[in-house]
């Protein structure tokens, strides 16, 4: 996936990177001014549509062209798309044990198990408020995708830190220094 990333941000196949961050706009923009619901639904409805059209375009060429190939999807409608019981346990299994740790952990510091943990729980929660305040969870989730391991090997990319630290730069450092002021303040 690493490698596929890399073509994408270097812009290997103009195409296919063209598609990719113009989608990757699209829906950022279209986030920034609708909520989830509607954006996935107007997503559905335009896949509905394209999907829609093309099945009756392709009937009309078929009527016209007297052929007889069938239905345009077929091959996508005849493969399998279950999933595998043992891939299902795999991957609850791993969501069930994050789950029960966050809740232990949620559970330790609400009850106060620990009054020091506690204590700094309570301190970042009041810090996430001045964070929410400044800013909307569409940026928090553009922020916080910067943290991630693949966009990380991006991010140490040339390319990639020049176009985005310009923009994300003094705001990035604004939280850092708020961050940092609180902990020094602790």
């Amino acid at each position: 996936i690493q490698f596929t990333m890399v073509e994408l941000v270097y812009w290997r196949d103009v195409k296919t990177t063209g598609v990719v961050f113009g989608a990757a706009l699209l829906l950022l923009l279209s986030l920034s001014v609708c909520s989830i619901v509607s954006v996935c639904s107007y997503i559905g409805l335009a896949l509905l549509s394209v999907t829609i059209c093309f099945r009756i375009y392709k009937g009309i060429l078929q009527a016209i062209q007297k052929s007889d190939e069938g239905h345009p999807f077929k091959l996508y409608l005849d493969q399998e798309v279950a999933l595998s019981a043992d891939l299902a346990h795999k991957y609850s299994d791993v969501i069930l044990e994050k789950l029960n740790w966050t809740i232990e952990e949620l559970r330790r510091l609400f009850l106060v198990e620990d009054l020091v943990d506690s204590i700094k729980f309570a301190i970042l929660m009041w810090i996430l408020t001045y964070i929410g305040a400044l800013f909307n969870g569409l940026t928090l989730l553009i922020l916080g995708e910067r943290r991630r391991p693949l966009v990380g090997v991006l991010w140490r990319r040339p390319l990639v830190g020049v176009l985005l630290q310009t923009s994300t730069g003094r705001t990035s450092k604004r939280i850092r220094t708020l961050i940092s002021t609180s902990c020094q303040k602790i």
